[in-house]
Order: structure tokens, then sequence, then C-alpha cells
């Protein structure tokens, strides 16, 4: 049964009654007679529209026209509702083809914008390394490059020439040692060795876990105090001790006995450096001498004065044929180990102050040296300028190293602290604050850039990137002046003021 309005006989969209005469009427057509008359149209009682009640059904369905009750009327009206259905279906289809381009393209240039945010990050972290390493900063000072001066004749008694010709790094050397191309390509090739390196931890390192495991052997020495120590990188059984006895001691683990005693300093020695592939070593004292030195033969080879004053620091470049020295005269040099020759030797005058110790970076050509005034100056070396200054530290820089994988830089002074640099960001990202009165002697990170150890008061082993103390030695009854690891910190050396070399191993 279907509601039909008392005015037009047809099924109303919008039914409603009126309480006047109980009679449906279609909403729309009674308000239209209510306006005109204000009467019910059945029987003339006056109506309004407020007094209207709807009638809530489902949507009606209304019948169909007599002139589509026939059989081609139906079918005609089947073929429009066809021919509808068909292009509602293709407008459809053309929105989703429309939708699919949309999409493919918006994923196109999400790729794309993955793609360049990569090849930027990757562009970011060279121009930071670049940075870090090679771009000289603006506004310092140029450092001076000391005059040639004639060396001096050979010694008396067989004892070497000793060079102190002191020249810069001219056109000329520079051409015919092929000098600056030589750091740029043992450089490239360090580097890379280094990152493929990184990636990995060598199987044979000793785990954190068996550092507590180090048991601690012991060899006296008859010199007053040991002011330095180095391990030979290619074969750590051999060690090398300077002491204030002004000596130089090889020392053979293995054997455990003395190889060689070499004497030549008038004062006691205060920096040593074994080389990674020659029976060579090198030693530098306050007696303003740098000296090489051949294990075999036990005599001095080569003795070169590049200072005026104490020699504080001594570093030996990657190529293995050049030294880094750092002096109380405020000056860095930078000499030839075949020939003796002062290579170029630089200050900064602005700075006015002493060197305390000098370190090569792992790719060669860069460094760092330590001053008085707490300053840790970053030098390239190709261009003899200062790019970077790191302060922070509250007294004199005593010793400072580079991390193997060449990002880190760790540093300690007289103020009882132990500070990290990132030389990506150039920027102090740790720092360890030691006891009271702890002083840091020594600082070196073992051949795989895991642990850091710091020598002073006492022997304390870090492991990189968490920081944190995992191993602690108080057996030296003095001062400790050295630190080395063995190869994959299989054993830890240490030489302090005790007289006495000892070994720490599992």
């Amino acid at each position: 049964m279907s509601l039909v309005c008392a005015i037009c006989n047809e099924v109303p969209e919008h039914p409603c009654i009126s309480p006047v005469s109980n009679h449906v009427f279609e909403r729309r057509l009674i308000e239209k007679y209510i306006a005109e008359n204000g009467t019910d149209p059945m029987n003339g009682q006056p109506l309004s529209e407020e007094q209207l009640v709807d009638i809530k059904v489902t949507h009606p369905i209304r019948p169909k026209a007599p002139s589509a009750t026939s059989i081609p009327a139906i079918l005609k009206s089947l073929q429009d509702e066809w021919d509808a259905v068909m292009l509602h279906s293709f407008t459809l289809r053309q929105q989703l083809q429309t939708t699919r381009q949309e999409l493919s393209h918006a994923l196109y240039q999400h790729d794309a914008a993955c793609r360049v945010i990569a090849r930027l990050n990757k562009e970011v972290t060279a121009a930071r390394e670049a940075l870090a390493t090679l771009k000289p900063q603006a506004g310092l000072v140029a450092p001076q490059a000391v005059p040639a001066s004639q060396p001096a004749a050979a010694g008396a008694g067989g004892e070497p020439m000793e060079i102190s010709e002191q020249v810069g790094m001219t056109p000329e050397i520079i051409q015919k040692k092929d000098f600056v191309p030589l750091l740029q390509d043992k450089a490239t090739i360090l580097t890379t060795e280094r990152k493929k390196r990184g990636k990995t931890v060598p199987e044979d390192l000793v785990r954190t876990e068996d550092l507590s495991k180090y048991r601690q052997g012991l060899h006296s020495a008859s010199v007053p105090g040991i002011l330095a120590l180095d391990v030979c990188p290619s074969d750590t059984n051999k060690v090398l001790t300077g002491g204030a006895d002004k000596n130089v001691v090889v020392f053979d683990k293995s054997e455990e006995q003395i190889v060689a005693t070499l004497k030549g300093h008038t004062k006691k020695v205060t920096s040593v450096i074994y080389h990674p592939s020659q029976s060579v070593v090198f030693s530098a004292s306050p007696d303003t001498t740098i000296r090489v030195w051949s294990v075999t033969g036990g005599n001095c080879v080569q003795v070169v004065r590049a200072h005026e004053a104490g020699v504080t620091g001594l570093s030996l470049h990657a190529t293995g044929d050049y030294l880094l020295s750092s002096s109380e005269d405020q000056y860095w040099a930078f000499s030839d180990i075949q020939t003796g020759k002062v290579l170029t030797k630089v200050t900064d005058e602005s700075a006015g102050c002493a060197l305390t110790c000098a370190q090569f970076h792992p790719d060669g050509l860069i460094f760092g040296t330590g001053t008085a005034d707490s300053q840790i100056k970053i030098w390239d070396l190709k261009e003899r300028t200062n790019v970077a200054n790191f302060p922070g530290h509250s007294g004199p820089v005593t010793s400072i190293a580079f991390s193997e994988n060449g990002y880190y830089l760790a540093t300690g002074a007289q103020d009882s602290s132990l500070k990290l640099w990132d030389l990506r960001k150039l920027k102090n990202f740790k720092t360890i604050t030691l006891d009271n009165n702890y002083e840091v002697k020594s600082l070196v990170f073992d051949q795989s850039g895991t642990y850091l150890a710091v020598a002073g008061t006492d022997i304390r082993v870090y492991i990189c990137k968490q920081w944190s103390e995992v191993l602690n030695f108080t057996d030296h009854t003095g001062l400790v002046t050295g630190v080395a690891f063995g190869e994959h910190a299989k054993f830890l050396t240490s030489a302090g003021m005790d007289r006495s070399l000892r070994f720490y191993s599992l």
C-alpha cells in the first residue's frame, strides 16, 4: 500500500498529513496551497504550515507512467539505464587511469628525492671530512718558514753529520722529490684501506670481557726512570724505551732480554719511535737533537738538529720516510730521515708559546700539535697552515692520539681530563673527568681503534664509542710515562718512573 497525495493523486516524495482533514499531501503542494488560501483544501477549515505532520516512510517507489507499461517502452527504459551505467563505468575507468598516473608520478618523485638525499648526504660527509683534514680556516696568521742555514760539518771520531739545514718546501724540492703527489697517493691508499678495515673488527682482537684477565709480567730496568715507550708495529715483541739515563733501549719481550742499548744523547730521552718496516728507531731529547739509530748496528746513523730548544714530540709519517717533531722553541719541523735534512720548519707567530707534543693523522696529510697554553692545533702538511684549533683544556697539553679510523682525536692535559674530538664536526663530543691531580702522560689507540689506553697516575683502558672504562692497573709505584698495545690488543705494555717495564696479557 502506498500513500497518495490528495491534491495530485501521485505518490508524494515528502508526505505529510493534515490534522484538520486527516488527508495525506505532498508537502510542497500543501505549503503552496496554504500560502495562497490558508485553509485545508479538503474541508476549507483554517490550516497553517506548523500544523502539518511529516510522515516517516522508506523512500517511495513511484509507479511507472502509463507510457512505460508496454514492452517496447520497458525495453527503451532498460536501454537508457544500460547506456547510463556504461557511461558511468567509462567515467570511473578514466578517473582510475588518471589516479594511477598521478600515483606513478608521485612514486617516481619520491624515488628521485631519496636518491638526491642519499647523494647529498654522501657529499656532506665528504665535505666534512675534507674540512676536517684539508681546508684551511680563514683569518689565521700564515705560518713562517725559517730561512736556510748552512749544515754543520761531519763530527770527529766517526760521529755522523749533524744536519742543521732548515729549508721550506720550495718548488724545487717538491719537483725534485715528487713530494706532494707522494703524500697524496699514500693518503689515498691509507684512507681506502682504513675504510675497509673499519667495516669489520679483527677476528683475533681481544674481547672486552677478556681484558679483565690480563696478568702482568715485570721487567726491571736499571735506569732511574723510563720516560718514553713504543712497540714495533711489525714485531710487537720488540719494545723500545727511552730513559732519564740518556739511553735508548730495545727490549725483546719473547726472549726477555735487551737487544740493543743506544747511547748518544746528552740529556734524557723523552720521545722514541720504532720504524714499522726497518730495523731503525728514532729518539728525541731536550738536548735539541733527533737521532736515527740502527738497531742491528747499534749505532747512530743520523743526527738531525731541527730545533734550538728541547724536542717535546716525535711522530713518523705513514710513508716511513719523514719525521715530524715539535719543540719548546715554538716550531714544528718536518725532516727527511734518509738525508737528515729539515724540509720545513713552521711556527704560529700569533700563538707565541711552546709546543708540547705532536702526532700525525693516520692518513698523513694532517697532524696535530699540543701547546703549553692548552691549545690543540691541527695543521695541513702540504700547505703548512693551521686549519683548526681545539680549545677546552685548562693546562698544558701532554699527549694527543688519533684513532685508527681517522675520525677521532684524544687529548690529555694537566687539568686531569681526557677530551675526545670529532674531526668531521670539529668539536668536542666527550670529556672524561679523571681523578683530582691525575696526570695524563700518554694516550694510545690500539691498531683497530677499538680501545684507548691512558697512562699517567695509573693505567686505564676505555672502549671506544661507549667511552666507558673497562680496565684499570695500579701496579706501578711511580708515574706511568708510556703505554702501548700489542697486536690485536693481545697484550698491553707500560713503562714508568719506577724503573719498570711491565707487560699485561692473558
